[in-house]
């Protein structure tokens, strides 16, 4: 078991947002960046709940609301 505190990913933000990409047939919620310039989505990883979410956010040190895109 390690005591070191995770190491925080970094992500491009003046270019990019995090945001959390929403199915609305299947609910199927993906985290990722959203290029401000040309919008296309990068995905990270799987949201199946509120842990990995909070996980995601603790990766990138992101904090506050994640916008949500359908």
């Amino acid at each position: 078991m390690s005591f070191l505190k995770p190491k925080i990913k970094i992500y491009d933000k003046d270019n990019k947002k995090p945001v959390i990409r929403c199915s609305i047939c299947t609910g199927e919620m993906v985290a990722g960046f959203k290029d401000l310039h040309t919008g296309a989505f990068e995905e990270v990883m799987l949201i199946a709940g509120d842990v990995d979410l909070k996980r995601f956010k603790d990766m990138y040190g992101i904090t506050g609301e994640i916008e949500k895109i359908y």
